[in-house]
């Protein structure tokens, strides 16, 4: 018998933590020399050629999708917390309003002050910019900690917008230009559209998850019917600020709003008591976990090759199997994993169902299979995560994952902000590259570089130092 005593969303912490993690792992991989595999799907080795015709998906093409996923499971959290503690819907979407026009500030900041935005041949004053831009977003951005003094947090605040202010009216760019609001960070852009629309949606629908579901539907429908013309297509294309909103982007809600019901559950999972009794056996839900991570890598391999009816048989055979594992569900915890299986289990047979329909699974430009199945084994890694840390008891394993999940817009700037700066005004980058040449020894290098950032981000997080918007 397994006994639980606290119940935490640590869970999607890690998930979080994985996904920004794996993010900037891709980016520190070498260009053009290791396997397919290794890069986005529709950008192939050696020559890295956009192909829109390219289907199948690889490791590199979950981590996206992950974080809107885990984005959407924190919108119930947050909201709800609110809700709860007596706060007006109009004060809630106050509070949405302002994370989103943060969250889009950041996306433009974050651009700004990229090094390789700055200048195509990194010098010592690039690097040194470009810290200066992480100082500048951690001046404006970071939550201080409760025991330091008040005033002292403000002040780090209006010297943070003060440099922010400062920096992108003096800062040129090799077009000449300086400042714009079409310079930003498209995937921070994308955030900030999914999270102002679905915490509305939220907002709409927390009671009543089939209006939610319908919503999506009607998106569907926009989505299909959108490049026919007619007021569809009007609607579709019409952007009032098309430097930070399009229609397009919110078709990542089809990750999303899966999430926030998955939030809802893990709302109404958190709210029960907590000691209570865990009676699947130690070896079920190792194999519970276990099985969870190997849907992944059947569906990552057997899409990717290609072997579209062996890979679908073998999982619709997998998904039944597995079904008896979660079998009599007493406590509140094995009803949550069940529910969370079922979930997962229909969008991943949704996404091998949408498989053929546009030319097959695709990150770029994104297919509808691609937002199911992506949801789907982003659950199943949750399912996965939330046995590790609150079943086994063994959440020390994923410390560093629940660590730079809890802390993502660190995570997020801090290797071109902060790593790599510190590595090149040292002279330390260039002497590495020339020790780690070779392809999968070039990985590694990434790999440990990534490992840094956690650390650092880690350190953060223990000193109850936040970045929120």
């Amino acid at each position: 018998m397994i006994e639980l005593t606290t119940k935490r969303a640590t869970g999607l912490d890690a998930l979080r933590g994985f996904a920004i993690l794996t993010m900037v792992l891709s980016g520190m991989i070498p260009w053009g020399v290791l396997p397919s595999w290794m890069y986005h799907a529709q950008v192939p080795p050696p020559n890295h050629v956009f192909n829109p015709n390219l289907p199948g998906i690889t490791w590199v093409d979950l981590v996206f999708p992950f974080f809107l996923f885990a984005l959407g499971a924190a919108i119930p959290l947050a909201l709800s917390k609110r809700r709860e503690s007596g706060e007006s819907t109009l004060k809630i979407i106050g509070y949405v309003v302002e994370r989103t026009f943060l969250l889009g500030f950041f996306a433009i900041l974050h651009r700004h002050f990229s090094p390789y935005v700055i200048s195509q041949d990194q010098t010592a004053t690039t690097w040194l910019l470009a810290l200066a831009g992480f100082l500048v977003m951690f001046a404006i951005y970071v939550r201080t900690p409760k025991n330091w003094n008040k005033k002292l947090g403000y002040g780090v605040k209006i010297a943070g917008w003060i440099g922010a202010v400062l920096m992108l009216a003096l800062l040129k760019y090799p077009d000449g230009t300086g400042l714009s609001l079409y310079r930003n960070n498209i995937i921070l852009v994308v955030l900030t559209n999914v999270f102002f629309f679905g915490s509305i949606i939220w907002l709409l629908t927390s009671r009543n998850i089939l209006l939610r579901l319908a919503i999506l539907g009607v998106f569907f429908g926009l989505r299909l019917s959108h490049e026919f013309g007619g007021w569809i297509g009007w609607v579709w294309n019409f952007s009032p600020i098309p430097w930070m909103y399009k229609m397009d982007y919110l078709k990542y809600l089809f990750i999303v709003l899966p999430g926030t019901i998955v939030g809802d559950m893990i709302v109404d999972w958190m709210k029960r008591p907590a000691d209570e009794k865990f009676s699947w056996s130690p070896n079920r839900v190792h194999a519970i976990s276990d099985l969870m991570m190997l849907f992944v890598i059947i569906l990552l391999v057997g899409l990717k090759a290609r072997w579209l009816w062996q890979t679908s048989l073998v999982t619709f055979v997998l998904l039944i199997t597995v079904a008896f594992l979660f079998r009599k569900p007493i406590n509140e915890t094995e009803l949550l994993l069940k529910r969370l299986f079922v979930w997962g289990a229909i969008w991943i047979v949704l996404g091998l169902v949408f498989e053929p329909f546009e030319g097959g699974i695709k990150k770029d430009h994104s297919t509808m299979s691609y937002y199911f199945l992506t949801t789907g084994l982003a659950i199943f890694m949750l399912i996965s995560f939330m046995i590790i840390i609150d079943v086994m008891k063994r959440g020390s394993f994923l410390r560093l994952l629940i660590d730079n999940g809890q802390n993502p817009m660190i995570a997020y700037s801090g290797m071109g902000g902060l790593v790599m700066p510190a590595l090149c005004l040292t002279s330390l980058h260039p002497f590495i590259l020339r020790i780690t040449a070779s392809p999968w020894i070039g990985f590694c290098r990434g790999l440990v570089y990534t490992i840094l950032l956690a650390l650092i981000v880690s350190f953060f997080t223990k000193k109850k130092i936040f970045w929120r918007t």
